[in-house]
C-alpha cells in the first residue's frame, strides 16, 4: 500500500498497517541485512596483502548478493596480534569478525611468548574459504632442478646452505624450518623485511632457497630470475599445473610434506549461534561463485569451503602440526 496517499481509514489505522507493512518486508530481508547494523571485517594486517584481498572481495560479495552492510577494517601490528586481540575483547554482538589465516590463528599463539590471549580458543570459527601454498624456489642460476638434488645437498651441507623469508615467525620461515627437519637437516634461516627483497636477494644468488607466496614468486620465475622447484601444497596448484607438489618428489622423507595456509572468518567467543550459522551459510555461498574464486586463483589460492565445525577441526589440527615445528626448530618471532 501508498503510505503517503489519502486513505479512508482513520490516520491511526494507517499508521499501523504501514508500520506493519515496513515490518513484513524487514522479514524477507536477510538474517544480517534486518539489523542494517554496520558490520566490522577486521583484516589485522596492512592494506594490500592476500588476507586485504581475500577479506575484500568477501565482504564485496556479502553485501552485493545478501545486503549485508559490512566494512572492511585494517588494524596491522604485532605479527597480526593487534587487530586479532581487537576482535577477541570486542563486544559478541554479530557486528565484528576477523578475517583468520593460519599464521594468526595457528601459529602466534605458540610462538609468542606472553599473550594475553589464544585466537584459537578465544574466537568462535564461522567457516573457511580458501587455501594457498607456497613456493620452493632457487635462483635461475642455481645447479639444482629437484627437490630431490635440494635434499641431497642441504644433506651434505646443510650447516652452510642458507634460506630466505620475508621475516621470523612467518609461513616461509617455519615451512623452511620443518622441510630441513624432516630431512634430518640444517638450514641457515635469513629473514628479510618483506618478501620483495627476500626474493630479490634470492634471485642475485646471496641465499640459497626460498618458501616464497605463489604470485611474488612467479612472476621472477617468468622473468627468467628464479627456477620453481615444486609447491608445498598436499598436491598441485590448479594454476601451476607442471609445479609438483614436494611430497611427489621421490624423497622418501618428503613423502606427507604439506604447507599451507587456511583462510576464514572467526567471530568473539559467544557470538549469537544464529548469527554465526547465518554468515557462515553465506560466506560458503560468496566464496563457491566463479568471480570469487577466481580473485583466489590470481592470488595464488584455492577454495577450501568448510562449515564451523571442519574450520575448527582445521585450526585444531594445524595449531598442533605449527607448535611441534616451533618447538623442534626453536624458532622465535
Amino acid at each position: 500500500m501508498d503510505c503517503l496517499q489519502p486513505h479512508p481509514a482513520p490516520w491511526t489505522r494507517r499508521l499501523w498497517l504501514c508500520a506493519a507493512s515496513a515490518a513484513l518486508a524487514a522479514s524477507a530481508l536477510p538474517g544480517h541485512a534486518q539489523q542494517r547494523r554496520a558490520m566490522r571485517l577486521v583484516v589485522p594486517f596492512a592494506p594490500g596483502g592476500g588476507n586485504d584481498v581475500f577479506a575484500r572481495q568477501m565482504a564485496h560479495g556479502l553485501n552485493e548478493v545478501f545486503g549485508y552492510g559490512m566494512i572492511v577494517e585494517n588494524k596491522a601490528g604485532a605479527g597480526g596480534n593487534l587487530g586479532t586481540e581487537s576482535v577477541v575483547r570486542a563486544a559478541p554482538d554479530g557486528t565484528t569478525y576477523l578475517l583468520g589465516h593460519t599464521g594468526t590463528v595457528s601459529i602466534n599463539p605458540s610462538l609468542y611468548a606472553g599473550l594475553k590471549f589464544n585466537a584459537a580458543s578465544d574466537l568462535q570459527p564461522v567457516a573457511m574459504f580458501a587455501s594457498s601454498a607456497l613456493l620452493l624456489v632457487v635462483p635461475a642460476s642455481s645447479p639444482m632442478r629437484s627437490v630431490a638434488d635440494l635434499a641431497e645437498q642441504l644433506r651434505k651441507r646443510g650447516g652452510e646452505m642458507t634460506f630466505a623469508s620475508s621475516g621470523s615467525g612467518t609461513g616461509g620461515h617455519l615451512t623452511g624450518e620443518m622441510f630441513a627437519h624432516a630431512l634430518g637437516a640444517r638450514a641457515i634461516h635469513v629473514p628479510y623485511k618483506g618478501t620483495a627483497p627476500s626474493l630479490t636477494d634470492l634471485a642475485g644468488g646471496n641465499v640459497d632457497f626460498s618458501f616464497g607466496v605463489i604470485p611474488a614468486a612467479m612472476a621472477l620465475v617468468r622473468a627468467g630470475r628464479l627456477r620453481a622447484l615444486a609447491v608445498t601444497g598436499a598436491r598441485r596448484q590448479p594454476q601451476l599445473p607442471d609445479v609438483p607438489a614436494i611430497a611427489e618428489s621421490g624423497v622418501r622423507a618428503l613423502a606427507d610434506f604439506e604447507s599451507s595456509l587456511t583462510y576464514g572468518i572467526l567471530a568473539p567467543k559467544g557470538t549469537p549461534a544464529e548469527s554465526v550459522r547465518a554468515l557462515g551459510r553465506d560466506i560458503l555461498k560468496v566464496a563457491a561463485s566463479e568471480s570469487f574464486q577466481s580473485r583466489l586463483g590470481i592470488e595464488g589460492a584455492v577454495p577450501l569451503l568448510g562449515d564451523a565445525d571442519q574450520y575448527a577441526a582445521r585450526i585444531r589440527q594445524e595449531s598442533a602440526k605449527w607448535a611441534a615445528v616451533i618447538k623442534a626448530s626453536g624458532a622465535t618471532a
